[in-house]
């Protein structure tokens, strides 16, 4: 797929709850005031409607529940306007764009959007800012409070240890220290291949071909290939930047030449363009190896394999020479989490693919050889995007950590955050819970029968 992030279900509730608003028959109302922070019986059907189509459920009036989570909010809300909070207006800014972009690709342009809502798409945008801006300062005032729980000591560790019982404390999962060996396919030739290909389906289409039956016939993305190839009016910003930029400079009918991406090699045809919107068609293709890449791989490592085991030659020499991957070559193999610097893995870290060939294998022992993919997060700086390649690996389980419940000795980092944890989620109930006592709150009569979790909204009920 070409799309930087795939348009969710959430994006298109978010639309569909939202305008539903506009069509309640009944005459809105504010049913709860914090402060001067107001709550709309709209604000909370219109959450209601969306958890709905979410397929969220709960185990309590749902509206109650909705009602008493925007509560809470609007008591960090006013509280962050006391203590003079400002909003991350960058973040606001994109988290908006993001929002726009989706609606726009989702419903097919301004206009359709306009039409959608019922509003113009300067007041969308002043509505949804207003949004974003008071999630942004709750968020700004929960952490402040958060920030006042220091680090734990191991003092802190060992009396919550005392206190807690055994049965809630967390499960530390399987973890695995491993090392591996990789090769990589002859690449070039690969990408060549492509190109050609890509290069003679281009000729094609100028003779006269449709750029639609090519893509039906060709494309490797599935998604657009059985609509003959065509991406729908969507915003340029949901692709990768290369993608988007040469679909724009495209005149309508006119077929790009080849374009390089993450996914793989395109061919563009843009059919229209609108401001920073466009529809195009396009063709994917991905390099693809042959068997005798394969097979060769798979001798040369099966051979190093036997060498290790027979003693010829150790683990870590045969990576520091024959290893392909640069960051675990120069560390006698070892893997490591590019994201954290860890050099253990637990399941979900691991590829599908190199957790099958590792998971009945016990400690020091190495597995066959498999396929796998290099998609680390490495960047390709010529490119100015993220490389995930094919290769082929051996891998030696170095370590593994069985599952167990979290101790002191063994897994304190842990505890250490699971408590400073706990203490900030306290922090954040005493808050909640002085702030309710003290605060001008009314909460209309309707919802009197509602079973919240905190006691101090019962005395908070108003005829007015």
């Amino acid at each position: 797929m070409t799309r930087k992030s795939i348009l969710t279900l959430i994006a298109i509730v978010a639309a569909g709850s939202m305008v539903s608003a506009q069509k309640y028959k009944y005459i809105d109302k504010t049913v709860a005031v914090v402060g001067n922070e107001a709550i709309m019986i709209s604000d909370i059907e219109s959450t209601v409607k969306e958890r709905g189509a979410q397929g969220l459920s709960s185990d309590r009036n749902v509206r109650c529940e909705v009602l008493e989570n925007m509560l809470e909010s609007k008591i960090f809300l006013m509280q962050a306007r006391i203590d003079s909070l400002t909003v991350n207006q960058d973040n606001v800014e994109g988290m908006l764009s993001q929002r726009i972009d989706q609606f726009l690709t989702y419903l097919g342009g301004e206009d359709k959007l306009e039409e959608y809502f019922g509003k113009p798409l300067y007041r969308l945008r002043q509505d949804w800012r207003k949004q974003y801006e008071d999630m942004s300062l709750t968020q700004e005032e929960q952490t402040k409070i958060m920030r006042t729980i220091p680090d734990m000591t191991p003092h802190d560790v060992k009396e919550y240890l005392d206190t807690v019982d055994a049965n809630n404390l967390p499960i530390v999962p399987i973890k695995y220290q491993l090392s591996q060996i990789c090769l990589y396919p002859d690449r070039e030739a690969a990408d060549m291949a492509v190109r050609e290909k890509l290069l003679e389906l281009r000729e094609r289409i100028i003779n006269g071909e449709k750029f639609s039956t090519l893509a039906r016939m060709y494309s490797e993305d599935p998604g657009s290939s059985r609509r003959g190839g065509e991406l729908g009016m969507a915003s340029k910003s949901i692709f990768w930047p290369v993608f988007s930029d040469a679909a724009m400079a495209l005149k309508p009918g006119v077929i790009s030449q080849i374009v390089e991406t993450p996914d793989g090699f395109h061919i563009i045809e843009v059919i229209e363009k609108k401001g920073d919107m466009f529809n195009a068609r396009h063709i994917l293709m991905k390099p693809q190896y042959t068997t005798e890449d394969r097979e060769k791989a798979f001798k040369t490592l099966d051979s190093l394999r036997t060498e290790i085991l027979n003693g010829a030659v150790t683990f870590k020499m045969a990576a520091s020479f024959y290893s392909q991957d640069a960051p675990t070559k120069t560390n006698g193999g070892q893997m490591s989490d590019p994201n954290t610097g860890s050099s253990y893995f637990e399941i979900d870290q691991l590829k599908p693919e190199d957790y099958r060939a590792i998971k009945d294998l016990k400690e020091g022992e190495i597995s066959e050889p498999v396929q796998s993919t290099d998609n680390d997060g490495r960047q390709d700086q010529e490119k100015n995007f993220v490389v995930g390649k094919t290769n082929y690996k051996i891998i030696r389980v170095d370590k593994i950590i069985p599952a167990h419940t979290a101790s002191f000795n063994d897994d304190f980092s842990q505890l250490q955050s699971e408590v400073r944890r706990a203490k900030q989620m306290e922090a954040i109930d005493s808050f909640i819970d002085k702030k309710i006592a003290e605060t001008r709150v009314f909460i209309d009569p309707m919802f009197k029968d509602c079973d919240f979790h905190r006691a101090g909204w019962a005395s908070k009920f108003s005829e007015d």
